[in-house]
Order: structure tokens, then C-alpha cells, then sequence
């Protein structure tokens, strides 16, 4: 079914689908109408869920981990200072393996105080322990949340899983979007299996118990190679996506002309199709330009990095972030699996990127410039 909705309502209409028991929700703009249409949802019978109203953000969270451990799929939904005040808690939910769902409407930091759209919150939390992934439009919103609870649950996984979309971009914006069946969805998702990872109570065991430095490193390490075999389930769960839905997605990256492209462009989020009508314009005038959509921050794809970006004669990375001090935490990224000149810092607090802007950093990069450069 088609249906002409904003990427909050897809967000929503995803979680409806996917069958959650416990959705555990506190607003906070432009999040808020994601739990709101999940508040209606739960009212009008179409979803069999506990929809609790907690105090807090930090709360939220804690109350997903608590239905998570009690054996049951669990939601929640956040943004921005949201989500820093959920900061102590995201390493726990990671760390316990709890494969709680979460979507995250990105936006910028405070102080100055704003409620428009960057990626700083997103990304400053990048070692949480979370598989972070990043939505180019509604519709991708709506696949990427189905997906996560696939992958988050997998049993070779177990991890929690953060989906993000742009805030206001993409939360408040409509377009239409291709709406599953029921049925389609239940053949992608089974119903929700918890494992040994749930109390029970005939058998009591201690959770989030504390470890000294004999066996912290090796919680950790097995943490990190769960987080390595998401790429095997992400592309089993991809793979099967499209034959049910007949939407078909690229795992890691999404690469755009890039397969003869000299001068490539790495970003991510909803700014990648201005990008992509900005490529296509070079290519007109003899520029042999690429993009290349990160898709996943976490794991990093780094693989397909490195293949795609081999052959470049230069790349850059546009970014909605700044690691004070050094250079965006996407850029960082990028550098440590292939060459990257230019970090392009731009759309911070919610500021417009032109296409006239992104022509200009290939330009920047057929002139030799290299460094941090601002929009």
C-alpha cells in the first residue's frame, strides 16, 4: 500500500509492524510524533503493546533494557540532549546484549540551544556499543527499522541498534511511502526468541554483574566480533528484504557512479540525493564525480571503503559534525580505511546545503585542497 506520510509516521509504522510488546516513550522534538502515532496505535487496538510513559529519557531507555531482560521486543525513540541523557545508559544496554530498537531523530547540541537537524548526537556515541545505521529518506527509515530488529536479534548478534533520520529533513516531511502487509512482515520477522538472555525464575542467574580485568577484556572483545558478524546477517536479512518486499539495499555503502569516478564524495543521510543531482551535473560538464552513502557508522563498513574509494583521484567527506578541535568523526572514520583529502563541515544546527555548495567541494578537490573547510 502506498501512503503519502512524514519519516516519523514511517518510523511508527515500522514499529507497528514489527510487533513490539513494551514501547517505552518520553517526547522530545522532532522525535515526539513517533511515540505519539505508537501511543494511537496501542489505543486503537492495532498494536498489542505497554506503552509507558516514563519520566526521563535515561528512564526510557532503562525501561526498554528491563523488558528486554524480561523476554519481550522491546522500542523506544529519542533525540539530540535526549540522547546524551541516555548516554549512561546505552554502554549497559550494549554491554547486557540487549537488542533493544531505538530510533533517533538526529539533531544538533546544545548550547546555542536549536531543535534543526545535525548528526552530532548521533555520532558523538559512536562507542557505545550500538549498530548505528543512517536513513536517506522515509522509506529507507521504514526498511532500515524492520531490518534492525532483525539484526539486533539475530542470535549471533545480540547487540542493540540505533536507526537515525535526519530531524526535520526527513521527521517532518512527507513523501510517499510503499506501506507492507502484515504478512509480508511476519515472514521477514519471526516472533521475537530471547534466548538464555531473559530471567527465569526457575533457574535464577545474575545479570550485569561486575568483572575485574581478567574477563572484562574478553566481554568486550566478544562485544566487538558480534558487531563484525552483523555484516553476515545484515546482508542474509538484505538479501531476503528484497525478495519479500522487492526493495533491494547494498549493505554498508551505497555507491553512486563511482565505479570510473576520479573525485569522489562520502556522506550520509538525506543530503546524499542533492549530492548525487550535484554529481550528475559535473559528469555533464567532463568531471568524473562519485558519491559514496555511508549507510552504517557501526559497524564501519570498512571493506567496501576501501574498495570503492581505491581508485579515486581525490575524496572528500561532507559531514553534519565537528569533533572540536580535530576534524568530523565521519571524516576520522573514512581516513582510517582510505585516503580521504578534504573533510567538508556543513548543515550544523540545521543550515542549508545548496548544490551550488557541494559543486564547489569538488571543485576544491580538482584544485588539491585537503584539510577541514567549512560550508
Amino acid at each position: 500500500m502506498r501512503s503519502f506520510i512524514s519519516g516519523n509516521d514511517a518510523a511508527a509504522e515500522a514499529v507497528r509492524l514489527a510487533r513490539p510488546r513494551v514501547i517505552s516513550a518520553y517526547p522530545i522534538t522532532p522525535q515526539t510524533t513517533i511515540v505519539e502515532r505508537l501511543s494511537e496505535f496501542v489505543e486503537d487496538g492495532s498494536l498489542d503493546a505497554e506503552f509507558i510513559h516514563v519520566e526521563s529519557e535515561h528512564s526510557a531507555l532503562s525501561a526498554a533494557m528491563g523488558a528486554s531482560l524480561a523476554g519481550v521486543r522491546a522500542f523506544t525513540a529519542t533525540s539530540s540532549q535526549g540522547l546524551l541523557y541516555m548516554a549512561e545508559v546505552l554502554p549497559y544496554a550494549a554491554g547486557g546484549r540487549f537488542p533493544i530498537v531505538m530510533v533517533n531523530a538526529n539533531r544538533s547540541l546544545a548550547l546555542p540551544w536549536n531543535i534543526y537537524g545535525d548528526q552530532r548526537d548521533s555520532l558523538s556515541l559512536l562507542d557505545s556499543g550500538w549498530i548505528q545505521a543512517y536513513a536517506e529518506n522515509a522509506q529507507e527509515v521504514l526498511d532500515l527499522t524492520l531490518t534492525a530488529f532483525r539484526v539486533a536479534e539475530a542470535p549471533s548478534v545480540r547487540a542493540p541498534f540505533m536507526v537515525n533520520l535526519d530531524g526535520f529533513h526527513l521527521t517532518h516531511t512527507y513523501e510517499v511511502v510503499h506501506l507492507p502487509e502484515q504478512a509480508q512482515v511476519n515472514a521477514f520477522l519471526p516472533d521475537y526468541d530471547p534466548g538464555e538472555n531473559q530471567i527465569d525464575f526457575e533457574t535464577p542467574r545474575s545479570f550485569g554483574f561486575s568483572a575485574g580485568p581478567e574477563w572484562n577484556a574478553s566481554f568486550h572483545r566478544s562485544h566487538h566480533e558480534a558487531m563484525l558478524r552483523a555484516w553476515n546477517v545484515i546482508d542474509r536479512a538484505e538479501g531476503e528484504f528484497s525478495e519479500i518486499f522487492g526493495r533491494r539495499y547494498t549493505g554498508g555503502v551505497d555507491a553512486y557512479r563511482c565505479g570510473d569516478a576520479e573525485y569522489i564524495l562520502v556522506t550520509l543521510g538525506s543530503v546524499s540525493g542533492l549530492c548525487r543531482q550535484a554529481a550528475d551535473s559535473l559528469r555533464d560538464h567532463g568531471v568524473r564525480a562519485g558519491i559514496l552513502r555511508l549507510r552504517y557508522l557501526r559497524p564501519f563498513p570498512d571493506e567496501r571503503v576501501r574498495e570503492v574509494l581505491s581508485s579515486a583521484k581525490a575524496t572528500a567527506v561532507l559531514e553534519k559534525d565537528i569533533s572540536f578541535g580535530g576534524a568530523g568523526t565521519v571524516f576520522t572514520n573514512v581516513r582510517a580505511s582510505a585516503p580521504a583529502q578534504l573533510n567538508v563541515i556543513g548543515g550544523l544546527g540545521g543550515g542549508d546545503i545548496s548544490t551550488a555548495q557541494i559543486v564547489s567541494i569538488f571543485e576544491s578537490l580538482l584544485q588539491g585542497e585537503s584539510g577541514v573547510k567549512w560550508l
